[in-house]
């Protein structure tokens, strides 16, 4: 996994406004179907990680806990967000390209 080539394929969708950040509007993104994938920070507290993958397992959205909050928010450019949703197909497909990559 080339991690820098993933939160470049992020940076890209943010500035395409093709994420949704914030738990509560993530939530929604996964009820609704339309989030692709999911990024959970590996710092995030113990409620927001146990809504965020309880609900990501139950609808089968794919769920990326491997980067910290530095890493999701210097990628897409705003302040503090724990949790991301790539909303776009295109945007995914290149995600999880690059995560199957070695």
């Amino acid at each position: 996994m080339n991690k820098s080539k993933i939160l470049g394929h992020i940076g890209l969708a943010a500035r395409a406004r093709k994420i949704t950040s914030g738990e509560d509007q993530v939530l929604d993104g996964i009820r609704s179907h339309r989030a692709k994938i999911v990024f959970l920070a590996s710092d995030a507290g113990v409620n927001t990680t146990k809504r965020i993958t309880d609900k990501s397992a139950f609808y089968n959205v794919m769920l990326i806990t491997e980067f910290s909050t530095d890493e999701i928010t210097n990628a897409i450019g705003k302040t503090n967000r724990k949790v991301i949703a790539v909303t776009d197909q295109q945007f995914a497909q290149m995600i999880k390209t690059a995560l199957e990559d070695i």
